[in-house]
This record gives C-alpha cells, sequence and structure tokens, in this order.
C-alpha cells in the first residue's frame, strides 16, 4: 500500500512510533528504551515507522534541510538502538493527502495493527498536519489501544533533537553534535578528481563528491574511514579505520573559491577513484585558512595530520558509548 515493502505478519501488532528519526540521537534511544517497555505490556514486537523521503521534501523541497544520516544507515541505527522492525512509508502526494482519520484507519490500524503507540507532544500527522497527540491519544482510547508520551531527553538544558544537532554540524561544531548522537557523525560519497595538487604537496588526497548528507562547516577534521564500496575487496580493506585528515571548503592559498571536500587518508596511498566512501567525523581541529607560503602550508598540514592521529588514538581508546549503553 503506503510501505515500500509488504508488512509481514511478525512486524503487526506491536508496539509503534512514526516519525522521521533524521539522525538517530540519543533521544530517539530514549524513546525506543520507553517504546521496548510498552512493547513487553502489550507483548508485540517493537516498530518504528519512519518516511522516506521526509515529507517536506516532498511538500516544500526549498525548506527541506540536508539529512544527517542516509535512509540505509538511519534504519540501520534503529534497529541497533532497539527496534524489531523498521518500516518505512513510502512518502507520496497520495499519503500525505490522507486526513488524519485515513491516515490512523490505513496505516496505524489497517496496516500496522498497533497495540501501542508512543509520539512526541509535537507530532501532526494528516492531511495539513490536522492530526496532533490530542486526537491520536482520543482515537488509542476509542479502541483500546495503548498511548503514551514519548519522555524527552535533555542535555545542558534543552532538548536533544535533529534540529539541534544540525545547527552543531552547520557551526563544525563535531565534538558537541557526536555528543548528542549514537556513533559519530559520518558523511558519504563517491571519490572523484581533483586538481591533484595534493599529491604534489606530499599530502594525496581524495575528493569526495555527490555527498548527499550534510556538510559540515569549512574546516579541518580529524575524521577516520568507516567504509569503502566498489572497489577492489584488497584495496577497501587496506582503507578501513584509517584516520582522516578532513579538509572542508575552498583553498584560500591558491585562489580558490570552490568548495571542496578533500580527505587525506594516513598511511595510505592506493588510488581510491569511483569509489563509495563513508568517513566518520571524530573532531574539528581549525578554520580554513590562507598561508602566506607553500612551506607554511606544508607546516600546518603536517600539525593537521600528527592532530589527527591523536584524535583518532584518544577515540580508539575511549569511543562514543551511546549504543552500547544496555537496554532494558
Amino acid at each position: 500500500m503506503f510501505f515500500d515493502k509488504p508488512v509481514t505478519k511478525d512486524a503487526k501488532g506491536g508496539a509503534i512510533a512514526i516519525g522521521n528519526f533524521d539522525g538517530v540521537h540519543c533521544g530517539h534511544r530514549r524513546l525506543l528504551i520507553q517504546l521496548k517497555s510498552l512493547a513487553k505490556r502489550t507483548d508485540g514486537p517493537v516498530v518504528v515507522v519512519t518516511f522516506d523521503p521526509p515529507p517536506l521534501r516532498i511538500l516544500r523541497p526549498e525548506l527541506s534541510p540536508k539529512p544527517l544520516t542516509t535512509h540505509e544507515s538511519k534504519c540501520r541505527l534503529l534497529r541497533e538502538a532497539g527496534a524489531d522492525f523498521v518500516v518505512a512509508l513510502r512518502t507520496s502526494h497520495e499519503l500525505l493527502q490522507l486526513s488524519a482519520e485515513d491516515f490512523f484507519d490505513q496505516v496505524i490500524v489497517g496496516a500496522l495493527g498497533a497495540k501501542g503507540i508512543i509520539e512526541g507532544p509535537n507530532f501532526r500527522f494528516g492531511r495539513d498536519r490536522r492530526g496532533d497527540v490530542d486526537y491520536l491519544h482520543q482515537r488509542c482510547r476509542t479502541l483500546g489501544i495503548e498511548f503514551e508520551l514519548a519522555a524527552v531527553e535533555m542535555d545542558s538544558g534543552d532538548w536533544i533533537s535533529s534540529t539541534r544537532i544540525r545547527k552543531e554540524i552547520e557551526l563544525g561544531a563535531i565534538q558537541a553534535a557526536n555528543r548528542l548522537l549514537l556513533q559519530p557523525y559520518r558523511i558519504h560519497g563517491v571519490v572523484g578528481t581533483g586538481a591533484r595538487r595534493g599529491r604534489t604537496l606530499g599530502f594525496p588526497t581524495a575528493n569526495l563528491d555527490a555527498i548527499s548528507v550534510l556538510v559540515p562547516a569549512h574546516g579541518v577534521y580529524a575524521a577516520r574511514v568507516s567504509n569503502v564500496e566498489g572497489i577492489e575487496a584488497s584495496i577497501a580493506k587496506s582503507a578501513m579505520h584509517q584516520p582522516v585528515a578532513l579538509h572542508i571548503g575552498p583553498n584560500p592559498t591558491f585562489g580558490e573559491d570552490a568548495k571542496k571536500v578533500e580527505a587525506h587518508i594516513l598511511d595510505f596511498s592506493a588510488d581510491l577513484y569511483g569509489a563509495s566512501m563513508e568517513l566518520e567525523l571524530l573532531s574539528e581541529i581549525r578554520g580554513v585558512q590562507k598561508f602566506p607560503s607553500i612551506e607554511a602550508l606544508r607546516a600546518q598540514l603536517s600539525k593537521d595530520i600528527q592532530t589527527t592521529r591523536e584524535i583518532c588514538l584518544a577515540h580508539k581508546s575511549h569511543p562514543v558509548q551511546s549504543l552500547r549503553k544496555e537496554l532494558p
């Protein structure tokens, strides 16, 4: 019907939560803990319902922000955080034209057979977003479906939300964003050709193009290779988990204004052209700057590489622990 694939029998009759779940952060983990408790009481699976693509991309594409995760990564993270099933609604004008009543009857009851629902206080659904949690609670009570408001996860006095994390990434505050996420922030792209200037400087780079997620602010970052596909297996294996000094932005030293994403993979020299590569960002290092000479640039790049090594080593000893927190 409205799903990207048929909902299996095992995924029906569960406790559900519906939303975009962009980024899959610590607030989402809190909701999943609560959802798992509800699923135990109602004797059903933990089911997360998400949208592909997010509704705003269909309704107002000019206002739709770049996502924090790909759809595939989002589904994987939700399962790792405790979902038994992640089902995706195929977002279309037909789906978005359903009234709140029809969405409840056809999707929540008809397709999913929900026994319990948890949603946040700002949840809206149905045509023109006319359905809210009060309406949802009323319909659930009528049909004997358990309803709960999602507990809010706070950090430093503010809600943890995808919007908040997006703002941190737009500022280049990767450490602040990572503290709220269930894994270090990742960008995905295809390795293309660049000016090959880095090779002549002694610091060859892989230029990432076609990046589908939000790119952080201009700057230099410590990162690490988290996945490589579409290339010879032995080369991909040798690149995995290698530290990366990542430069995002223009190259003012050479008078270039074009924004580039250039990854210098430490202790690695093979050609990755055409490969699909994913990097996990660990920390910001410095901003983009213009250097008075090539020698000054080389000296700074050497410092950036040493800083990257230290950050990656420290992260290896003290990785992000969010996903390792035990679910009840």
